[in-house]
C-alpha cells in the first residue's frame, strides 16, 4: 500500500475558481482523471511529489485542476481514495508555479478540495472526507476548511462544511 503524506499545503484563498494573483481574474476551471499521457508529461521538478507513482496506485485515483481554455496545463492535482463512506485525500499539490509568494494564480488548494468534497456527495457519502494534517496546520484548515480534528492529526471535513465549499466552486 502506498503512503500517504500529511497535508501541508496552504489553503491561500477560497476563491470562484482560481484568480490570477496579480490581474485579480478569475479562470473558469475543471478537474479531470489524470492520465496516462498527463503523467507522461509531468516534469519532475515542477511537482514535489511521485505523482507517477501515486497514479499507479490501486486503491486511489489521481485528479488534476485545468483551466478550461488552457487545459494542457496542470494547475494542481489531488489524491482520492474511496474508503467506501467518505474520500481520504492521499496527496494534494500546487504546481510549482502556484507556490510560494510569487504564485501565478490563487485557489489551486481550496478548488481541489471543494472537488473532492462533491465527489463525495456524488458517491453518496455526504461530503464526507478526510486527510492527515501536519501539526503546525491544524488550526489553518479548522479555519479555512471549516475542517474537524477527529484524532491525532487526522481531520475530517463535514457536509455543512462540504456544502459550503461546493458552493464556493461549483456554484449553481
Amino acid at each position: 500500500m502506498a503512503k500517504h503524506h500529511p497535508f501541508e499545503i496552504k489553503i491561500d484563498k477560497l476563491t470562484r475558481s482560481i484568480e490570477n494573483a496579480i490581474s485579480g481574474d478569475s479562470f473558469k476551471t475543471e478537474v479531470l482523471e489524470l492520465s496516462l499521457g498527463d503523467i507522461r508529461k509531468l516534469i519532475k521538478k515542477d511537482w514535489l511529489f511521485k505523482w507517477d507513482v501515486e497514479a499507479k496506485s490501486k486503491d486511489r485515483k489521481v485528479y488534476k485542476l485545468v483551466i478550461i481554455d488552457n487545459p494542457n496545463i496542470i494547475q494542481g492535482l489531488i489524491s482520492l481514495q474511496d474508503r467506501k463512506d467518505h474520500f481520504f485525500m492521499t496527496l494534494i499539490e500546487s504546481n510549482k508555479f502556484n507556490r510560494g509568494n510569487k504564485k501565478l494564480y490563487l485557489g489551486v488548494p481550496g478548488n481541489l478540495v471543494a472537488f473532492a468534497c462533491k465527489l463525495s456527495f456524488d458517491k453518496g457519502y455526504g461530503g464526507y472526507v478526510s486527510f492527515e494534517s501536519k501539526t503546525n496546520l491544524r488550526e489553518h484548515y479548522k479555519k479555512a476548511l471549516k475542517a474537524h480534528l477527529l484524532f491525532g492529526n487526522f481531520m475530517a471535513i463535514n457536509s455543512k462544511s462540504a456544502t459550503k465549499l461546493i458552493e464556493q466552486y461549483f456554484p449553481k
